[in-house]
């Protein structure tokens, strides 16, 4: 199960994962891509595995402690986190563009409307 991750305290992807991330893009000895695209991989695997126990954790212990008497939400954190949707994505990168002052008011209002038509 290539998902899986191998260790006892330390989050590390199995090797055909790491093997796949490899073959999805072309090294080139000029540049880093390569490299950025594996660790970019591995950043985004460890922080859903992070967020899927983080889930776990809060579905258990939101009915299973006194002081967290909650309806288990574990699912909807890990939908919220985890946008599905390429217009979702996009939003959300627009978001944080427009936030880092990286585009104009009319380029991100222009941007914003065309990703409303959208459907989906």
């Amino acid at each position: 199960m290539t998902d899986q991750f191998v260790s006892t305290n330390k989050m590390v992807p199995a090797r055909e994962l790491v093997q796949k991330w490899a073959n999805e893009t072309d090294y080139d000895e000029r540049s880093w891509l390569y490299e950025i695209h594996i660790a970019n991989r591995a950043a985004a695997w460890g922080a859903d595995q992070q967020l899927t126990a983080a889930a776990k954790w809060l579905d258990h212990n939101a009915l299973n402690e006194p002081h967290l008497r909650i309806t288990p939400v574990g699912e909807s954190l890990k939908e919220a986190m985890r946008p599905k949707s390429a217009k979702e994505r996009a939003l959300h990168d627009l978001h944080a563009a427009y936030n880092a002052d990286q585009i104009d008011d009319l380029t991100y209002q222009n941007i914003l409307c065309a990703l409303g038509q959208l459907a989906g």
